[in-house]
């Protein structure tokens, strides 16, 4: 959403096959995208919502089944939603990935070319010890994929009655230090907020209706358009 106020055309890519998040998040529970025939072939329509398209296995399946898929299948979902999707014109293509250095990675890897990513961390050590392998993958001489910087996300809590206070409940700085160690940029902190969890769950993101919380994202989007926008 922070890119879209900057003015650019962006899609969203729920690529997490087996949690996909993006639907609930955005309101979007329920919607189920149309096809049409291109020569030949199913073209799928993403949904459109504020100015973003998004395209989520959320969309085909019930909140509550679980997918009993095996890798090929959930890869071949996949690539369907990455090659039939109508995405049109985008500066940006934002892919959410599951935890994990799995066959979802390696296929969005081989499938999209790929100008940077973006490690989310919380401050906890064993969440940092999940982000080194995911760093790992990605600097690896056969992926080779750059590394815009690391967000951490849940880096403290701020109670609304007490707004200079800052409560560290996972820790402090864990994702912070991980970046200055490993020569990887800190892109920004996005403290816990209740409207952001408040938004995630009834479909409204915070950043368009919280002014406490836009300037945390907006610092994000910014590092992140300098890093790739030539």
């Amino acid at each position: 959403v922070a890119l879209r106020n900057r003015g650019f055309r962006v899609g969203i890519l729920d690529a997490d096959i087996y949690g996909p998040s993006q639907p609930k998040m955005f309101g979007l529970e329920g919607y189920l995208p149309e096809a049409e025939q291109v020569d030949g072939q199913d073209i799928i329509l993403p949904a459109e919502t504020m100015d973003m398209k998004i395209m989520s296995i959320g969309f085909f399946v019930k909140p509550s089944d679980a997918l009993l898929w095996r890798g090929a299948m959930a890869v071949n979902a996949l690539r369907q939603m990455i090659h039939q999707t109508r995405w049109g014109a985008l500066d940006f293509l934002l892919v959410d990935l599951p935890p994990g250095t799995g066959d979802i990675h390696l296929s969005i890897i081989s499938e999209l070319k790929i100008d940077t990513a973006v490690i989310v961390s919380t401050p906890q050590q064993i969440a940092v010890a999940d982000v080194r392998r995911g760093v790992e993958m990605f600097r690896n001489p056969q992926v080779n994929i750059p590394l815009a910087g690391i967000v951490e996300n849940m880096a403290w809590f701020t109670p609304e009655e007490l707004p200079e206070n800052r409560y560290y409940l996972f820790g402090k700085g864990g994702a912070r230090r991980f970046a200055e160690e490993n020569g990887i940029d800190l892109l920004g902190e996005i403290p816990i907020i209740q409207s952001i969890m408040e938004g995630a769950d009834t479909g409204t993101p915070s950043v368009s209706i919280d002014a406490r919380v836009e300037p945390y994202y907006r610092e994000i989007a910014d590092r992140i358009v300098d890093k790739v926008v030539k």
